[in-house]
């Protein structure tokens, strides 16, 4: 889940007028009630969860910001939503001082690993004062939650963008080197880039401390195959190549790696 997609720009309301802790939790419960994910909840529900979990201990932890927050039972998804009351509100804060921006959540019931990590995402925000004095400033709630939005650093999502793998092969055989390019351009989920590339040989050659090493200059091809291909296609990628390399440990000319990709996305128009 992501905090971008949870923040409910029904739920958003700058410049409020509040003047009790009362008066706050009375104004953030009816506008989460705003949203539709919460249309089996009542504003009065909603108000009572806040209440109670005020009455655990505050959720002013200072620096004129607070984070409250429930769960509730039949509740499908969250609800993140922002208050600012510019003048600021006696909110039992742990430094003692008024809360300005209230930044809300309701969480499903049975979430609490995802409800941790929400709280977390919104720390991160809240905790440079620079982006808290750039909301308070909003004028309107559009720009209340842009401001907000603009800092939001969710982590990316690995489980959706893991889907393939990495081949680097590095050839030193002309002939070969178009085989193997045929190969991948024949599946067309593959993005596939071609770079130069010179063996170090070529170079310690030419330095004092390694003449004498290197009897034969190495070969004046070599050229590097990137690509990205489906999991689902590795093996058979593979078994391509070496149908016409032969058995790639057997060779000298041609270096195969296959990294699997922790995140992927995009592609390239080439």
């Amino acid at each position: 889940m992501k905090l971008i997609n949870v923040l409910r720009s029904e739920c958003v309301q700058a410049g409020a007028d509040c003047a009790t802790k009362a008066d706050v939790l009375s104004a953030i419960s009816a506008l989460a009630r705003k949203s539709p994910v919460l249309s089996s909840v009542s504003e009065a529900e909603l108000l009572q969860a806040f209440t109670d979990r005020e009455e655990l201990s505050t959720t002013g932890f200072g620096n004129g910001i607070a984070i409250p927050h429930c769960r509730i039972d039949n509740v499908e998804n969250f609800v993140v939503g922002l208050l600012s009351v510019p003048h600021g509100v006696d909110f039992a804060a742990m430094d003692d001082q008024p809360v300005k921006l209230f930044v809300f959540i309701v969480a499903p019931a049975n979430s609490s690993n995802e409800h941790i990590k929400t709280l977390s995402a919104i720390s991160q925000v809240l905790n440079v004062p620079a982006n808290v004095t750039e909301m308070l400033a909003a004028p309107s709630s559009e720009v209340l939650a842009e401001n907000f939005l603009r800092h939001v650093r969710d982590e990316a999502d690995p489980k959706q963008h893991d889907t393939k793998n990495l081949f680097r092969i590095q050839i030193q055989d002309e002939n070969l080197f178009q085989e193997v390019l045929q190969i991948f351009e024949g599946f067309q989920a593959s993005t596939v880039m071609v770079s130069e590339s010179e063996p170090a040989a070529n170079y310690l050659q030419k330095m004092p401390m390694f003449a004498g090493f290197w009897n034969d200059k190495a070969s004046d091809f070599c050229k590097v195959i990137l690509a990205t291909v489906d999991k689902a296609d590795t093996n058979e990628t593979i078994r391509r190549i070496e149908q016409h390399a032969g058995v790639l440990s057997e060779r000298n000319d041609i270096l195969l790696t296959v990294q699997e990709l922790f995140y992927c996305a995009g592609s390239l128009n080439i």
